[in-house]
């Protein structure tokens, strides 16, 4: 009798030993973050994972969990705000070079177009951009690659990963090559990322065809048990009436991504339906949100899977497999930089941005090859570059291998601003790249409204030889008309002011570094201030007129790591300037003028600037700071109107820049404030609390006969604050604020905006 029991215990152990089970995960876009936390679930409750297959997000969890990444170290990836830099197209923290930074513009929009070597015009449709999260999937996942020897059935878990091939009309099940081309294949949204080649093709989201590919793992794998964990709401088998006025915002993923078919599971195997419902397939803001609804869902299905699977791994087992995988690791270090699809001088200019192999050592290391990879994209044109790092077992090196995709030579700029003022203004930027053995970068912008338009253009040239540099003339016309509007809490005094700013320009610039940039600048001036000395202006007034006609030159020390243009949250910013400006000024007075005669003067001056802001990372508190300091001997000009309207000012706030605020205006000055953020909800939405102290060190004052005079007053000071919400959408910043000046003219205010409340500065800042 105990021999019969020992038998058939024995054969109990056996066929559970022998018991294969594969995971499946479904495509979802952010939802399928879910995953990890199946992963997490099955880990804790010791049911082994023999095989996994995953499409669209579902197949780069599991990829990483096939690399040998445990669930927590996933989770902690995407936990990261890493993460969130490589999802929206942001260089990695550390890695913001920002020699490429030029000034910032409105544009919320842009659209790739490519000019070929026949003046054709071809629409690239991607919107995104992924040269961050190329580089990490590469990164992350290249050293499995190395010990697979690129054959997935040799890595820690045997894996299969589903693309789509759209112009066949049929899934690509991929078992070999790069893991992270493959994990980065599968989520290629169409219209949203742009494909790639894999063995020739051009390949797209794993679940355009199969979003729910449990066929595929019953085929290739055979296993006892599947485990098939969906996180697609588009599992519908007939039309779902009551249910389609709330699904139809949705109906672009559903023209585009396969259904979730729970029936594919068949019954020896076990289907896992998170509770995803208010999530969308965007919110990679909520990572720790989605895990927990995967890891809670998978503890209420865990009775059913261990009735079906009776196999057991202990957590123990499971490291030593991992560690026992990760152990065949190879020495990460890279013989340098392969390229593929660019012409010998393209490759010249890219590799001497990469660091070279010196007499010390042949190699260089995978954090070198890291730095020049995003010194490279720090330039939105490299931005298609697409990079795989690749192993070479004969020299046992690494390298990276950089492919250039489809070129995006001619990107459109959209963007606009929209307000409860009379600001609101349309932006339309046109560039156009050359790429042999420079850069060089085309750029046309225009801005039209009623308060602010300008034409400016410029051509940058970047070279890469004698210690890297780059050349841009250019031209700028603005053209500002300050008049009375009716703001929501109180009826401003009308400012009688027309500005024409036209300036040719020439800059030089250098990088000392990682994050500071070196310009020295040459400008032709020819500015018209047209206005009213009375604030009771009727329309036979005539208008002053003053022309300051000259040149300005100047050097800047500049270093940007802001998270955002405006409205920052993180990150810091600098800038340093010295200038000598040499202008004529041509004054005729108009008949509101003291001065009854024409006036000319020739005036020479010199300014020094610097400003610094900074955000400190609290949780969903962020505090910050931001100071502003000018020191010149700037000469009074004719009289006080057109003194004040040329002196430098003070704009902490989004609408300063759009108001005559005379109080805070000043040839020395010394201004500090602070910038506080509090984050409400998924990092998009921010209560903002600012206030600042401006300090004029000589306050401009006028006389009688209106001539502007200078005065010191040790106990003068003005206050200024704001506090609002801030919603930054895919079309910009929406914002409602409450604004105070310590401005008899403009003391309280209420401003509504969505979109950038950004202008060209002008020649005399």
């Amino acid at each position: 009798m105990r021999i019969l029991i020992a038998c058939l215990l024995l054969l109990v152990y056996s066929l559970s030993s022998a018991q294969k089970v594969a995971l499946v995960f479904s495509g979802g876009g952010a939802k399928g973050i879910a995953h990890v936390g199946v992963l997490k679930a099955l880990e804790e409750n010791e049911i082994p994972v023999d095989y996994i297959v995953g499409t669209s997000m579902g197949g780069i969890v599991a990829g990483c969990y096939a690399s040998g990444m445990s669930p927590d170290a996933i989770e902690a990836m995407l936990l990261s705000e890493d993460f969130l830099r490589w999802v929206t197209g942001l260089p990695e923290k550390g890695y913001n070079f920002h020699y490429y930074s030029d000034s910032d513009t409105p544009g919320v929009l842009r659209v790739n177009f490519s000019l070929d070597s026949a003046n054709v015009f071809q629409f690239n449709q991607s919107l995104a951009n992924d040269a961050s999260l190329n580089f990490a999937l590469t990164e992350k996942v290249s050293m499995a690659s190395a010990i697979s020897r690129n054959n997935f059935d040799s890595l820690m878990v045997p894996l299969r990963i589903l693309a789509a091939d759209i112009f066949t009309q049929t899934q690509v099940v991929i078992s070999k090559g790069s893991l992270s081309e493959a994990m980065r294949v599968t989520q290629t949204v169409p219209f949203f990322y742009s494909p790639i080649r894999i063995d020739g093709r051009y390949l797209f989201d794993g679940g355009i065809y199969n979003n729910f590919p449990v066929n595929v793992a019953l085929e290739v794998f055979n296993p006892d048990v599947v485990i098939g964990s969906n996180v697609s709401s588009k599992v519908f088998s007939d039309y779902p009436y009551g249910e389609d006025d709330k699904l139809i915002n949705r109906s672009l993923l559903y023209m585009l991504l396969d259904k979730s078919d729970p029936s594919t599971i068949p019954e020896s195997g076990v289907y896992i339906q998170s509770n995803l419902e208010g999530y969308s397939a965007m919110d990679f803001t909520r990572v720790k949100a989605l895990i927990d609804s995967g890891y809670a869902q998978t503890i209420r299905k865990m009775p059913e899977i261990k009735s079906k699977v009776a196999a057991r791994v202990t957590c123990e087992e499971i490291a030593a497999k991992r560690n026992r995988f990760s152990g065949n690791s190879v020495p990460f270090i890279f013989d340098g930089v392969v390229f593929k699809g660019f012409r010998s001088s393209q490759q010249e200019y890219i590799r001497r941005l990469f660091p070279a192999p010196s007499r010390r050592a042949d190699y260089v290391s995978i954090a070198d090859i890291k730095l020049g990879y995003f010194n490279l994209i720090g330039e939105p044109f490299f931005n298609n570059v697409f990079p795989t790092i690749l192993f070479n077992p004969e020299q046992n090196r690494f390298s990276l291998q950089l492919v250039r995709r489809p070129q995006r030579n001619f990107p459109v700029d959209i963007g606009g601003m929209m307000a409860s003022r009379n600001i609101s203004n349309l932006y339309v930027g046109l560039n156009y790249y050359y790429f042999r053995k420079a850069l060089t970068h085309a750029y046309l912008g225009i801005t039209t409204g009623s308060f602010y338009k300008s034409l400016t253009g410029n051509a940058r040239i970047d070279y890469s030889r004698l210690g890297r540099f780059y050349i841009q003339p250019g031209f700028t016309y603005n053209e500002w008309d300050y008049i009375e509007s009716t703001d929501l809490l109180q009826k401003s005094t009308p400012t009688v002011l027309k500005r024409f700013d036209r300036k040719l320009t020439m800059n030089v610039g250098k990088p000392l570094g990682r994050n500071l940039r070196a310009v020295i600048s040459f400008n032709a001036i020819a500015n018209t201030d047209r206005y009213s000395n009375d604030k009771a202006f009727i329309s036979t007034d005539t208008l002053d007129m003053l022309k300051l006609n000259g040149f300005k030159t100047g050097f800047s020390l500049t270093s940007n790591t802001l998270d955002r243009k405006q409205y920052a949250s993180s990150g810091r910013s600098f800038y340093l300037g010295a200038e000598y400006f040499d202008v004529n000024e041509d004054y005729t007075p108009g008949n509101t003028a003291a001065r009854e005669t024409v006036f000319q003067e020739k005036h020479t001056w010199m300014k020094l600037r610097m400003t610094a802001e900074q955000y400190f990372q609290k949780g969903r508190f962020r505090p910050g700071y931001y100071v502003d300091a000018v020191f010149s001997n700037q000469p009074v000009f004719a009289n006080y109107t057109g003194t004040i309207v040329n002196a430098p000012g003070f704009f902490p706030l989004q609408d300063s820049r759009t108001l005559i605020l005379e109080n805070f205006r000043a040839f020395n000055f010394i201004a500090a404030g602070s910038r506080n953020v509090f984050i409400l909800k998924s990092r998009l939405l921010q209560f903002r609390l600012e206030g600042y102290i401006f300090k004029p060190l000589q306050y401009i004052t006028q006389d009688a006969s209106q001539q502007a005079i200078t005065a010191s007053e040790l106990g003068k000071f003005y206050f200024t604050g704001t506090a609002g919400l801030v919603y930054h959408s895919p079309i910009g910043p929406i914002s409602l604020s409450t604004n105070y000046y310590d401005d008899a003219e403009n003391r309280w205010g209420v401003l509504f905006h969505a979109g950038f409340i950004l202008f060209n500065k002008h020649s005399f800042e």
